[in-house]
């Protein structure tokens, strides 16, 4: 029986540890500045330094390409192809802005990082029973000046290939007014892909689209604006099996 790789032994022996030393300090943190900021701004700080710290023990570098950023305060949903649990530091460093995720309830009871996640505000939702609260949630978010960083395949795929986008928040982008950026991350798979316990150095491309303004939109719309975004998105990932939109 062959051994695992040296890379395999780093990430279980060093990496591992520092991460879960990275989310110790810096969830406590962010606990902390909960009790003096409840709009989860500073918690956010915390986040974002976590993610930088993981990406730099971690070997990877971000290239940041396309248009520009939506000005700071001015709600919108980033919307990302899923490729490796390392997407969201990923995105979280490459995007300078007060950013929240949508996520699934369970990560909640992950000690740290589900408190942080209560606290400031992110939006942890039952995918079973989603419930009318996360319209509110959604509201008390824009009204803070912060945006939500959603992953619409479901789940990370396995083969690269951004898949089909769940219709949801686009129909909760058109009830609130909110634009959608397109966001495509290339090459997050070569760092960690799903299924494989080991992380490898890698220069992660994330590219901007042009914002997609949802005001005037029907909710009959959301399935067809589901569908344009995700051709942007595939455009610009490697494998992604995508084109551009003509009026992106």
């Amino acid at each position: 029986m062959s051994l695992p790789p040296l890379r395999w032994w780093w990430t279980a022996g060093v990496l591992v540890p520092a991460i879960a030393l990275y989310t110790i300090v810096l969830g406590t943190a962010s606990l902390v500045s909960g009790l003096l900021d409840g709009r989860g701004f500073w918690a956010h700080r915390s986040a974002q330094l976590w993610a930088r710290l993981i990406l730099l023990t971690s070997g990877v570098a971000i290239r940041l390409r396309g248009r520009p950023l939506p000005p700071p305060g001015e709600s919108c949903i980033f919307v990302a192809n899923h490729s490796s649990i390392y997407d969201v530091p990923i995105l979280f460093t490459a995007l300078p802005r007060q950013l929240r995720i949508m996520a699934k309830s369970a990560l909640g009871y992950v000690p740290f990082i589900g408190w942080h996640l209560h606290r400031s505000g992110h939006l942890l939702v039952n995918r079973k029973h989603p419930g009318a609260g996360i319209f509110k949630r959604m509201q008390r978010m824009a009204r803070s000046g912060a945006s939500l960083v959603v992953f619409p395949e479901g789940s990370r795929t396995m083969d690269g290939t951004v898949h089909r986008f769940k219709g949801g928040i686009f129909l909760l982008a058109i009830e609130n007014g909110l634009p959608i950026v397109p966001v495509s991350v290339s090459g997050s798979r070569v760092v960690m892909p799903k299924g494989r316990f080991m992380v490898c150095p890698a220069t992660v491309e994330v590219t901007v689209h042009d914002a997609i303004p949802t005001r005037g939109l029907a909710r009959e719309d959301a399935r067809a604006l589901a569908e344009r975004v995700r051709g942007i998105v595939a455009s610009a990932v490697q494998g992604g099996t995508g084109r551009a939109d003509s009026s992106s």
